[in-house]
C-alpha cells in the first residue's frame, strides 16, 4: 500500500491540504482526527485500521445515498402498472416493523449515523409502496389503519420513558427474526406464481449488495452481535429472492402480467359491455380481479 500512498499522494494532498472548512469539519467528525490526518493529509494507505474504516464510512454513505432511491424504480413499475401484482403487503408490513426497531435501537444507542442511516430512507418508500400495493387492492381503510398504526409504534419506540432500553433490545433481537421473516412472503409469493411480477430487479439487487456491505460496516464500526446476525439472515434471503428474480427473468408471468390490463383499457367499448353484464364498473374490472385474488 506504500507504493500505491507514494502514487496517490502528489496528486490528492494539493486538494486535501486546501479542502474548505465546509467539507473538512464533517470529515474529521467522520474519521476522527486522527485517521483523516493520516488518509486525507498525509496520504497514508498503509495504515490498515484507518484504512478499513475509510472503507467502511465509504461504503456506509454509499448505502445511504443508493437508500434513497433504491425502491423508486419499485414505485416507478407499480403506478405504471397501477397494479400490486406479484407484490407482498405482508412482506413489506414486516420488513417496515423490523426496520422502525432498528432505527429506534440504533439511535438510541448512539450509533453512527453511516451504520444505519439507510433504515429510515428504506422504511419510507415501504410506506408509500404498501399503501400503492393496498389502494389498487381496493383497501383504503386497511391502508388508514396501518399508517396510524406505524405512526404511534415510531412515537413508543423513539420515546425513553416509554419503552425501556433493555426491553428495545429484546425487540431489535426479534427484529432481525422479523426482517429474514419479511423475505419468506415474498419468496413464496414468486413462487406461487411463477413470474416476478411487478417486483424490480433493481431493488432486489441493492438490497443484496447493500446487506452484503452492511455486514462488513459492523464489523468494522458496531460491536453489535444482534445487528449483525441480523444482516447476515438478510443476506441469505436476499440471495434467494436475487436468485428467484435470474430464475424467473424471461417467464411469460412476469413478461405478460400487464397485458390483460392493457386490452380493456384498449378496446374501452367492450369493457363496458362487459361492466354491464357483470354489474361492475369498467374501471374496477380492469384493475381488481389481479390485486384482490393476491392482496
Amino acid at each position: 500500500m506504500e507504493a500505491l500512498s507514494s502514487i496517490v499522494r502528489p496528486i490528492a494532498q494539493p486538494i486535501t491540504h486546501n479542502l474548505p472548512d465546509a467539507l473538512r469539519d464533517p470529515l474529521i467528525s467522520l474519521l476522527g482526527p486522527k485517521c483523516y490526518h493520516i488518509l486525507l493529509h498525509d496520504i497514508n494507505l498503509a495504515d490498515s485500521d484507518c484504512l478499513r474504516l475509510g472503507i467502511s464510512k465509504a461504503l456506509g454513505l454509499g448505502i445511504i445515498g443508493a437508500s434513497a432511491v433504491v425502491k423508486i424504480p419499485q414505485l416507478l413499475k407499480i403506478l405504471n402498472a397501477q397494479s400490486g401484482e406479484g407484490i407482498s403487503f405482508l412482506s413489506y408490513l414486516l420488513e417496515t416493523l423490523a426496520y422502525t426497531i432498528t432505527l429506534a435501537y440504533n439511535a438510541r444507542q448512539g450509533f453512527p449515523f453511516s451504520t444505519y442511516g439507510e433504515t429510515a430512507l428504506i422504511a419510507l418508500q415501504n410506506v408509500a409502496i404498501s399503501l400503492l400495493v393496498l389502494h389498487y387492492a381496493g383497501r383504503d381503510a386497511t391502508a388508514a389503519v396501518f399508517v396510524a398504526g406505524l405512526g404511534a409504534g415510531v412515537y413508543v419506540l423513539m420515546t425513553e420513558g416509554t419503552v425501556s432500553m433493555n426491553f428495545l433490545s429484546y425487540l431489535q433481537a426479534g427484529a432481525g427474526a422479523l426482517g429474514v421473516a419479511s423475505k419468506l412472503p415474498q419468496v413464496w409469493t414468486i413462487w406461487q406464481e411463477g413470474g416476478t411480477g411487478q417486483l424490480s430487479a433493481f431493488a432486489v439487487f441493492n438490497y443484496l449488495f447493500g446487506s452484503l456491505s452492511r455486514i462488513f460496516t459492523t464489523l468494522q464500526e458496531v460491536d453489535d452481535k444482534l445487528i449483525l446476525y441480523g444482516f447476515v439472515a438478510g443476506f441469505a434471503l436476499n440471495a434467494v429472492l436475487a436468485g428467484q428474480m435470474l430464475y424467473y427473468w424471461n417467464s411469460p408471468s412476469s413478461s405478460n402480467q400487464s397485458v390483460p390490463k392493457l386490452q380493456v383499457s384498449d378496446k374501452e367499448g367492450r369493457g363496458t359491455k362487459m361492466a354491464n353484464s357483470t354489474g361492475s364498473s369498467p374501471s374496477k374490472g380492469s384493475k381488481t380481479p389481479s390485486t384482490r385474488r393476491r392482496g
